[in-house]
């Protein structure tokens, strides 16, 4: 495994770390200080910082180090987390994943996004008001008593910039340092410690962060070069050290290497003296050249003492197994996770691709061990059927009939539970969107000038993980607009009656094979009578048009609608809910919207679980073949003369249980054919869409009901009005998948063209 898998391995538990600090503030910020929750949070950004450390990622570490540090005076009571000190806390966790995407994309942000906040952090840390508070944030203890221009700053000895440093003064500092407890510490790497991707390098260089340490290289176990294993480990360490963070800290640096090395820590009275066996020489120290590649020699006569040779015979030792190592790695893609959580399993081969010219990094997931375990069961038992299947294909005597029909159904089944397994394995929680989304809400409130807090529910719902990352556009407009537009300010909330604080809630849950994500706020809901005219001065809907609530609230999802009297940085220029319900339709879902005045609204999207397969209705229309998702289906009719009625000039309805549902000719929306079909002919589909209540779709024929494969026709031919998507049937025929949304609103007297063009180039 080279540095790059290793560096995208790091930005992947970033993400983790993140959704970790994320949670853990918002709880905080909810009143949930308990020492857990504290160190859940400190934990995160210190181990984002010691991992940007061993990449030289300088901005990250240093902004990490400065929020790490005021976190700590929270940790030891020094600082109380009240609303004004969690407010810069949330800005610094969005800022710190601000500066992770950008070191993971190669770029920078600007240094004014982050001065501001860091000068925040420090003020607090030394017991004094963030300068955008409004009032003075006592402090449980000072962290000095000395006066704030005296305040002692937060100790830069975490290496942020790459500068020299020597020994020059190590003898003027023995008074300093004389009274510190010494270490003597046996560091001896096996070959485990270097495949598993530690670097002994680095380790040596977390641990001169606690203190003055001297250090000695033993390779007297290094054999000629012939003798040499590549895999082997030969070199180890004897490390002497004052400090007073005490053995703990110590370990603490081995502690993901403990396991795969011999590790020994005595305390001493006192440190031992420079002897000629182990000089104490002043060396320029810089710790970019752990950045450079090292040079592989090993024509080295005399064991060298010092601590840059030290760090040159570890890089060696790494250089001469990873060269082994990285062709292996290539290979075993699949890797064990065994941190908290259980065991997990993730693949790293686009990792490894990501690390080309283009700068950019592959998605990956992580998956259970346990999926993958079941899904490698399952193909075991694949190829066994494969075998039988074969078997009784070759013998073909008077029972290969039998065998193969019993062979070709266990074929069936287990086809049915590999494509199971292999959707479970894609599905992930909408947690870290419902997270990203806590951001969107800070950010819009603070610039309308409104106080509003998210709660959100289910948030280990899962889904495909395709879904999922098309999720954030339209969530994020639909944020927007609950806070901007539907919350109310803390003025008129007062008035009203209701809490300061305004509500948004987000849900996730599953419903008949979809995932229902519900948006819904306490504000002041849909001012009906000025959307409508709205709508009217923007000439969208005629003066004179007679719309109910439900059309009326619809409206919002208009292409250029905007209820704003001006254009700011949120809103007014009639781009949010249109681009919402085109992301929406696109990912093959519905969105509909409950509103009560004065009470709040409430959206409601519904979402397929996974957009590779559908389970739909075989359907034959004018001789062609269709497919109609089975989840927008309520039920089949048979119709009967008796229940056929006309309605108007061309519109026939059809009777089912004392009330009547428009029928609506496939055929002649798709231009299949010119003449109305015979209702009395075919099979009526009774339909649920959006917006358009329920309709019933007339076809020829059933052919059956079966799970298909989407294949997309816009990214493999062009859009085709009324058609979602298509499928390959069984016999290499392609079938096409009904959008049953654009058919029905072509049977309301909406141009079918029109809609889906507006749809494709949204």
């Amino acid at each position: 495994m080279d540095m790059n898998e290793i560096k995208e391995i790091f930005f992947q538990e970033c993400e983790e770390q993140l959704a970790e600090l994320e949670s853990g503030l918002l709880k905080m910020n909810d009143g949930e200080t308990d020492s857990e929750t504290v160190n859940a949070v400190f934990r995160a950004v210190h181990s984002i910082k010691g991992g940007a450390g061993a990449f030289g990622l300088d901005d990250l570490v240093a902004f990490a180090h400065v929020f790490e540090t005021t976190l700590d005076c929270v940790r030891s009571n020094k600082l109380d987390p009240g609303q004004e000190v969690m407010k810069v806390m949330l800005k610094s966790a969005d800022v710190l994943a601000d500066l992770t995407n950008a070191a993971r994309d190669g770029g920078k942000i600007e240094p004014s996004r982050t001065s501001g906040l860091v000068k925040d952090l420090e003020a607090l840390a030394n017991g004094e008001a963030p300068s955008g508070a409004s009032s003075f944030i006592e402090p449980v203890a000072r962290v000095a008593a000395a006066p704030a221009a005296e305040a002692p700053k937060p100790s830069d000895d975490s290496g942020f910039q790459p500068i020299p440093f020597s020994f020059d003064d190590f003898g003027d500092d023995d008074t300093a340092t004389a009274e510190l407890p010494s270490f003597e510490i046996i560091f001896k790497p096996r070959s485990d410690l270097y495949s598993k991707g530690n670097d002994a390098a680095l380790l040596l260089r977390d641990l001169r962060r606690l203190g003055d340490m001297s250090i000695h290289c033993d390779m007297s176990s290094l054999p000629p070069l012939d003798q040499l294993d590549p895999e082997a480990a030969y070199f180890g360490w004897k490390i002497w050290i004052k400090t007073d963070k005490g053995e703990e800290a110590i370990r603490q640096v081995f502690e993901f290497a403990e396991w795969d090395c011999e590790l020994e820590i005595k305390s001493l009275e006192s440190a031992p003296e420079a002897t000629e066996e182990l000089p104490m020489q002043p060396i320029p120290f810089d710790l970019s050249m752990l950045d450079e590649e090292p040079v592989m020699s090993m024509g080295v006569d005399e064991p060298s003492d010092d601590f840059s040779s030290a760090i040159t015979a570890a890089q060696q030792a790494t250089q001469a197994t990873a060269q082994v190592v990285q062709a292996a790695a290539s290979v075993a893609a699949p890797v064990v996770d065994r941190r908290e959580g259980g065991d997990r399993r993730e693949n790293n081969a686009a990792a490894a691709k990501a690390t080309d010219n283009s700068g950019g990094a592959n998605p990956t997931i992580r998956v259970d061990l346990d999926r993958v375990d079941r899904l490698i069961n399952l193909v075991g038992e694949l190829v066994i059927n494969q075998a039988m299947l074969a078997q009784s294909v070759i013998e073909n005597d008077s029972t290969g009939t039998q065998g193969i029909n019993m062979g070709l159904d266990e074929l069936q089944q287990l086809t049915r539970e590999i494509q199971d397994s292999v959707m479970a394995i894609r599905a992930q929680p909408v947690k870290p969107v419902f997270q990203r989304m806590s951001r969107i809400v800070r950010e819009v409130a603070d610039m309308v000038g409104k106080s509003v807090r998210l709660v959100t529910e289910g948030e280990n719902t899962e889904v495909d993980k395709t879904v999922i990352d098309k999720l954030a556009e339209p969530l994020t407009h639909m944020i927007r607009n609950s806070v901007d537009h539907g919350i109310e300010s803390p003025e008129k909330r007062a008035a009203l009656g209701k809490p300061a604080d305004g509500t948004v809630r987000l849900t996730a849950k599953h419903r008949s094979g979809r995932i229902v994500i519900e948006l819904s706020d306490d504000g002041a809901g849909i001012n009906r009578e000025r959307v409508k005219q709205k709508a009217i001065e923007n000439d969208l809907i005629p003066a004179d048009a007679n719309l109910s609530d439900e059309e009326i609230d619809n409206l919002i999802f208009m292409p250029g609608f905007s209820t704003a009297d001006k254009i700011t940085d949120v809103s007014g220029r009639g781009v949010g809910m249109d681009v919402v319900k085109r992301s929406i339709q696109a990912l093959g879902g519905r969105i509909s919207i409950q509103s009560r005045p004065g009470q709040g609204s409430t959206f409601v999207m519904s979402l397929p679980l996974t957009l590779a397969v559908l389970d739909g209705m075989v359907v034959t229309v004018a001789n062609q073949t269709l497919v109609v998702p089975l989840t927008a289906i309520v039920e089949t009719l048979q119709p009967e003369a008796s229940a056929i009625h006309s309605f108007g000039a061309h519109q026939k309805l059809i009777a089912i249980r004392n009330s009547f549902c428009p029928l609506v000719d496939v055929g002649r929306i798709l231009n299949y054919r010119g003449t109305p079909a015979n209702p009395v002919d075919g099979v009526a589909l009774l339909v649920e869409s959006e917006g358009g209540g329920q309709r019933a779709l007339m076809v020829d024929a059933i052919q059956g009901q079966r799970q298909v494969v989407i294949k997309s026709l816009e990214a493999n031919y062009t859009h085709v009005p009324g058609i979602a998507a298509a499928t390959i049937l069984g016999d290499g025929r392609v079938a096409l998948i009904l959008d049953v949304d654009a058919v029905v609103a072509a049977s309301r007297g909406q141009a079918l063209k029109i809609d889906n063009a507006l749809a494709a180039t949204g």
